[in-house]
């Protein structure tokens, strides 16, 4: 049977937060997610599990399991029931070109909510290293990523479509300062809950805005004392957290992982109040929304394209989608040619016999390095100059000798 690269894919275009957040993989169950599913299915021989605020994404190599399957098992692992062909929760395809044209489409941030969002392709690699830690790139996925690499290089390069700021972190921060005049927004207290990287990039994009009376918060209190010292910021216990004490705070920004309805209750007051929740699962109660003196924000609500930077990148989708396109191109090349290399694979330890032989016979040397050499060159032009197609043994063998005579004069 022949490998396929499949995908499947619930994302901000076919869920909203509430529903996305029951297919998320928090970091310390995707080992036995990805474990579950590989054991289940055997015939499985890679897998790129990319988890974001906005998508949960399974990329899969395999032979007879198909996307519809994958989806099916993925759902009983969560422990969900939905009918998501009613809701249409997810797109999937088990051909290769479209799953590749889907990842390019993905990591180049044609398909962010934040058009163009520059974190997405961090996010990839991060996924990839941990297929990679796990033996788990294989071969189809392995050149995929290559694509995303060499695409993403070309579009940085190429293109304007990574110009300016298009990042939540960066948004969530605006937010705050269209919320309030400026000066008044500096002398705003800030507490941010979690450690993980969208909080970094927090710290990151307010180099910008210059908030100063920033507290941070974690489960664990030497990351948020790690945070602070790195960032001269002050350090809020997460007792305090949990016993959702934030009277003193104007705004809060919370992005901790896994833990759903962290925040249910925030004091009322007169002024106005920023609740802005960056995780997944949410982090804080729906229902504080309901109260029409706290502004409250989700990933849905603050993933509004930036207009500053959007006529740029709505300029640039053009050239993006054709270097996307071309460099698809390329892997399709690739793809068509795998059962030609497989043919010569089998092949090689006869291919290197015959040339081993011709070297003695012909050149008198027997230095094996010599003949792996000449093998590995004469596969290379065999596969570079001949049709997509599985060789014969007769075929091979006056490939062999018309590229070892053409390396013979060459030697003269």
């Amino acid at each position: 049977m022949i490998k396929s690269l499949r995908y499947i894919s619930i994302s901000h275009h076919t869920a909203s937060v509430s529903l996305r957040e029951q297919f998320y993989i928090a970091d310390d169950e995707k080992y036995s997610i990805v474990n579950h599913l590989c054991k289940r299915f055997a015939d499985i021989s890679g897998m790129l599990l990319l988890v974001t605020c906005n998508r949960t994404e399974v990329y899969f190599e395999s032979e007879t399991t198909t996307a519809h399957v994958l989806q099916e098992a993925l759902m009983l692992v969560k422990g969900k029931n939905i009918n998501t062909q009613k809701e249409n929760l997810f797109t999937k395809n088990d051909r290769t070109k479209a799953s590749v044209k889907h990842l390019l489409k993905v990591s180049s941030g044609l398909e962010s909510q934040v058009l163009g969002d520059a974190e997405i392709i961090h996010q990839i690699k991060n996924a990839y290293l941990f297929s990679m830690a796990y033996h788990l790139q294989g071969s189809l996925l392995e050149r995929a990523m290559q694509t995303v690499f060499r695409s993403h290089k070309r579009i940085s390069n190429e293109t304007k479509f990574r110009d300016g700021t298009t990042s939540v972190a960066y948004k969530s921060l605006k937010v705050i300062n269209d919320i309030y005049s400026k000066s008044v927004a500096k002398t705003k207290k800030i507490l941010i809950i979690g450690a993980g990287d969208i909080v970094t990039q927090l710290f990151k994009y307010n180099s910008k805005f210059g908030f100063n009376h920033i507290y941070i918060s974690n489960r664990t209190e030497e990351r948020a004392c790690t945070l602070a010292k790195m960032h001269q910021c002050n350090v809020y216990p997460w007792n305090e957290v949990l016993e959702n004490n934030f009277q003193d705070f104007d705004v809060v920004i919370s992005a901790a992982s896994n833990c759903p309805k962290l925040i249910k209750n925030f004091p009322v007051t007169i002024d106005k109040r920023v609740l802005i929740d960056l995780a997944l699962p949410s982090n804080i109660d729906k229902s504080l929304g309901q109260n029409e003196h706290l502004l409250c924000y989700d990933l849905d609500t603050i993933s509004v394209d930036l207009e500053d930077n959007k006529e740029k990148r709505l300029a640039a989708i053009d050239k993006v989608k054709e270097i996307n396109e071309k460099e698809l191109a390329a892997y399709i090349q690739w793809l068509e040619k795998a059962s030609l290399r497989a043919s010569l694979a089998k092949h090689k330890k006869v291919i290197f016999k015959k040339v081993k032989t011709y070297l003695e016979t012909e050149l008198q040397t027997e230095d094996p390095q010599t003949a792996k050499v000449l093998t590995n060159r004469i596969m290379k032009k065999m596969i570079s100059q001949s049709e997509t197609k599985v060789l014969s043994s007769q075929e091979i063998e006056i490939l062999i000798y018309q590229q070892a005579s053409v390396l013979k004069m060459a030697t003269i």
